[in-house]
């Protein structure tokens, strides 16, 4: 029987397959188990990072396990209003619409 593919696999596997190693050997395999931070708490940052650097492409997909680790909708939300502030309104905009465009 053959494993499921990763995301990363499913993605970019056939054009950059030692990217595709190092995230997730080394990203999801290494630094996301490590037991200092919880998943959510490391899901929470790393929302709130692509957030802050208006990487919407990402932003997405890190949603999504947000949210299959404990992040509630509105936790995300507030997130994103909390940033406007920091990270600038156009990254706060553009967030907000990822997340309202999620379950579409």
């Amino acid at each position: 029987m053959t494993e499921p593919l990763s995301p990363a696999q499913q993605r970019i596997g056939d054009l950059a397959p030692k990217l595709v190693e190092i995230t997730d050997d080394v990203l999801y395999g290494q630094v996301w188990e490590r037991p200092e931070l919880s998943k959510r708490d490391r899901s929470l940052i790393t929302v709130a990072s692509l957030i802050a650097m208006n990487r919407l492409p990402q932003l997405k997909s890190h949603m999504r396990r947000g949210l299959a680790h404990g992040l509630t909708r509105e936790e995300i939300a507030e997130t994103i209003t909390h940033l406007a502030f920091y990270a600038g309104w156009p990254c706060a905009m553009g967030a907000i619409d990822v997340l309202k465009d999620l379950d579409a």
